[in-house]
């Protein structure tokens, strides 16, 4: 499929995960421009280099998404090469793994504003771009998390759930200028971040003999993730606006078992 031919996409968290394979997707159908933002240049450049080969054309950004002015340059930048914004995936994000007994102020600060403030100003930032040329969709990278609480994640649960609030509220008040806006929530993972979170070997295990956990018995893939984001993004998605699509292999779809014993 060709869905995207022309568009200019921006999204964050691109040097890895499911950033960098939802990028890889759009310039397989025909995108234009592909923004790629991510704090880490060596992620981007090895990111730009396949979405090239690809056809589209990348424009790296680096930028520390922790602070909302450039949060806000990261748009102007982008529109500084080409005034209309299409797509904006808004899917970096923070985690501390810390008892909420614990939590520090700074800590606390960081993961929301990476996880929240960063996503609020990219995406008023973008709206108002979209806004002068027609229209365009916003979409976040939510989580799960954002439906219950995972011990030791607090900061990283109350972001992802005000997300899903932020969504609605982008939905309802950008719909008269053709701006739809939607969350995707993603359960257990196969990206870096669960690498970095787990350890490469119980990975390695997870990958090899399944997740029970899930009732499905994997962890989501990249494409499962990048495949969601596509298809929000396209005209078959059209009258879908201020919804929360959750990715998790029917995690939450399950109570509970009986125990055995």
């Amino acid at each position: 499929m060709q869905r995207f031919v022309g568009k200019n996409i921006l999204i964050t968290g691109a040097g890895s995960g499911f950033g960098r394979r939802t990028a890889e997707l759009f310039a397989l159908e025909g995108a234009n421009n592909i923004y790629l933002v991510d704090r880490l240049q060596d992620r981007l450049d090895a990111t730009a280099k396949v979405i090239k080969e690809l056809g589209a054309n990348p424009v790296t950004i680096c930028a520390d998404l922790g602070d909302m002015k450039q949060c806000a340059d990261v748009v102007a930048q982008a529109l500084s090469n080409d005034k209309k914004l299409d797509v904006l995936i808004s899917n970096a994000a923070a985690w501390a793994d810390v008892h909420f007994l614990d939590i520090t102020d700074e800590s606390w600060r960081h993961v929301l504003s990476v996880d929240l403030d960063a996503y609020f100003v990219l995406g008023q930032r973008a709206a108002r771009a979209m806004k002068e040329t027609g229209g365009g969709v916003i979409l976040f990278t939510a989580s799960i998390s954002s439906l219950g609480h995972g011990r030791g994640f607090t900061a990283y649960a109350v972001a992802k759930t005000a997300l899903v609030a932020l969504a609605k509220a982008i939905a309802v008040e950008c719909a008269p200028f053709n701006i739809r806006a939607n969350c995707v929530s993603p359960g257990p993972a196969d990206t870096q971040q669960s690498v970095d979170l787990a350890g490469k070997e119980l990975m390695d295990k997870w990958r090899t003999n399944g997740f029970p956990a899930v009732p499905l018995n994997r962890l989501a893939s990249t494409d499962d993730i990048a495949n969601t984001f596509l298809f929000l993004a396209s005209d078959e998605a059209r009258y879908i606006s201020g919804a929360n699509f959750i990715v998790d292999g029917g995690l939450t779809a399950q109570v509970y078992d009986v125990p055995d014993n």
